[in-house]
C-alpha cells in the first residue's frame, strides 16, 4: 500500500506532460500562418504584375491609341485632326489619372476577393459551432490549416458529451434513490403505525409487551430519521462551501475511539477492528469532519465484510503526508464500480437492504471533505480484500 502514493504521483506527472503536449498541438497555428502567407504573397505578386501590365498597356501600347482615334473617326464621323485632338485632350493628357483609376478598381476587386477568401474560415468555424449546438455525434472537420481549431471544437464536443452522460447518470441514480428511499421509508413507517395502533387499541397491554413495542417503534423512528438526515446532506454539500476548523489531531486516539463506538455493530457478526497506528502520529485538520470521513469508511467496511473477519486500520507517515488505510475481507467491488463509488447516490447495496442501504452519500461526502483538506481518497479491490486509502497532508 505504501507504493500507491508513488504510483499516483507518477500517473499525475504523466497526465501533466500529456496535457502539455496536447495544449501545444492545439495551439499550433503554423499551418494557418503558412497558408495565409502564401496566399498573401500570391496576391502581392498578382497585384504587381497587373499594375505593370496596366501601365504598359495604357502608356506604351500605341495600337490602343490608334484604335481610339479610328473609333472616333468611324463612329462619330470626325476628321483625323479632330479625333486626334480629342484623343490627346481626353486620354493622353490624363493617362496617369486613368491608370490610377484602373489600378484602384483592380485593387477593390482584389481586396474583395481576399476578404471573401479569408472569411471562408469564419464560415467553417461557424458551421462547426452549429454542429456543436446540434449535438451531432459526427466529428467536426475543418480545413487542414484550421486543425488547431478543429481539435479544440471536438474537445469541447467530447467534454459536453461526457458532462451530459455524467448528468444523465446522476439523474438516473437520483431517480433510483427516490425509489429505494420510498421503499426504505415505507417499511419503518408501516411498522411504526402498526405498533402504535396496537398500543392505542390495547391500553391494558402487559408492561413487558408494551415496552417491547415501544422499543421497536423507537428503533424504526431512528431509522426514519437517518434516511431523512441523509436527504438533507444532498443540499448541504451541494450548496455550501466546506469550512474547516483545523487543529492538531492525535490520529491513534481518534481511530481507537471511533472503533470503540462501532462495538455494538461489530458484535452480532463477531467482527473486530484492529487499529495499527504508531504513537505520536498527528495531522492538522478539522477533527469533526475527518472523524466523519473515517466513520463513513469504517461503517462501509463493516457492512460489506465477512462474518468473523478483522477490519484493519493502519496509518503511517510518508514524506509530508499521512496515509490511512482501511482493509476489510469481503466480496470484491466490481472494476466498473470502483470509478463511481465516491459519486453521490451510489450504493453497492443494490438489494436495498433497510439495515445497510443508505442514500449513497457517505463516501461522496467523505471525498469532498478529504479534498477540502488538500488530500485524496481512492479504493482498490481484489478477490480477497478491499482497501480504502486516504492521503492527507500532515501540515497545511
Amino acid at each position: 500500500m505504501r507504493n500507491i502514493l508513488n504510483i499516483s504521483r507518477r500517473c499525475g506527472g504523466l497526465v501533466i506532460r500529456l496535457k502539455s503536449k496536447i495544449d501545444k498541438r492545439k495551439n499550433d497555428y503554423s499551418k494557418l500562418k503558412r497558408k495565409v502567407f502564401i496566399e498573401m504573397l500570391l496576391i502581392v505578386f498578382a497585384a504587381a504584375a497587373i499594375v505593370i501590365f496596366l501601365r504598359f498597356t495604357i502608356q506604351e501600347c500605341f495600337s490602343f491609341g490608334d484604335s481610339i482615334v479610328s473609333f472616333l473617326m468611324n463612329r462619330l464621323h470626325l476628321r483625323d485632326r479632330e479625333a486626334l485632338a480629342i484623343y490627346h485632350y481626353a486620354f493622353l493628357n490624363n493617362v496617369e489619372f486613368i491608370t490610377l483609376i484602373a489600378i484602384f478598381i483592380f485593387f477593390i476587386v482584389l481586396l474583395k476577393f481576399s476578404v471573401s477568401w479569408f472569411t471562408k474560415y469564419f464560415d467553417e468555424i461557424s458551421m462547426g459551432m452549429d454542429k456543436l449546438a446540434e449535438e451531432s455525434h459526427d466529428k467536426i472537420t475543418l480545413s487542414p490549416e484550421l486543425d488547431f481549431m478543429e481539435n479544440k471544437i471536438n474537445q469541447i464536443k467530447d467534454n459536453l458529451e461526457k458532462q451530459k452522460k455524467v448528468a444523465l447518470d446522476a439523474e438516473q441514480r437520483k431517480n433510483d434513490l427516490v425509489v429505494y428511499l420510498a421503499h426504505d421509508i415505507k417499511t419503518p413507517l408501516t411498522s411504526i403505525i402498526g405498533y402504535l395502533s396496537l398500543l392505542d387499541e390495547a391500553p391494558d397491554m402487559p408492561p413487558e409487551q408494551k415496552a417491547k413495542y415501544v422499543g421497536i417503534t423507537l428503533e424504526k423512528s431512528y431509522r426514519l430519521e437517518q434516511l431523512i438526515n441523509e436527504f438533507f446532506e444532498i443540499t448541504r454539500f451541494n450548496l455550501q462551501t466546506i469550512v474547516l476548523n483545523k487543529e492538531k489531531i492525535n490520529l491513534l486516539l481518534m481511530l481507537q475511539q471511533m472503533a470503540d463506538e462501532f462495538y455494538p455493530m461489530l458484535t452480532p457478526q463477531e467482527k473486530k477492528v484492529a487499529v495499527n497506528v504508531p504513537e505520536g502520529v498527528t495531522l492538522w485538520g478539522d477533527a469533526d469532519k475527518l472523524a466523519r470521513v473515517f466513520n463513513n469508511i469504517l461503517k462501509n467496511a463493516i457492512v460489506y465484510s465477512y462474518e468473523n473477519s478483522i477490519i484493519d486500520i493502519s496509518a503511517w507517515q510518508q514524506d509530508k503526508n499521512i496515509i490511512i488505510t482501511f482493509t476489510n475481507q469481503g466480496n470484491p467491488i466490481p472494476r466498473e464500480r470502483l470509478e463511481t463509488i465516491f459519486e453521490k447516490f451510489f450504493r453497492l447495496d443494490t438489494s436495498r437492504s433497510t439495515n445497510t442501504g443508505g442514500a449513497g452519500l457517505g463516501l461522496a461526502i467523505a471525498r469532498e471533505i478529504v479534498k477540502a483538506h488538500g488530500g485524496n481518497i481512492f479504493v482498490q479491490s481484489n478477490t480477497e480484500k478491499t482497501f480504502f486509502t486516504v492521503v492527507l497532508p500532515q501540515k497545511q
